[in-house]
């Protein structure tokens, strides 16, 4: 993957990470949708494993959304 797309990638799901923080508690619905993004996220790993600046990535945006969470409580 270039760095560029990787960056790309990253850099958008930061501002997704931001623009969700204004977000209020979440539903049943919208529960069950982050388990099947998880589940295809696997898949995909599986398929197409990722490069280690979209695995920084992700753990970037896992760490945002811990905090809001536990911010939110």
């Amino acid at each position: 993957m270039s760095i560029l797309k990787t960056l790309s990638i990253l850099s958008v799901s930061l501002l997704i990470a931001a623009g969700l923080s204004a977000c209020e508690k979440k539903g049943a619905a919208e529960k069950a949708g982050e388990k099947i993004d998880k589940a295809v996220d696997k898949v995909q790993d599986a398929v197409n494993p990722k490069g280690p600046m979209e695995k920084a990535g992700e753990k970037i945006d896992e760490t945002v959304d811990k905090t809001k969470d536990a911010v939110k409580k």
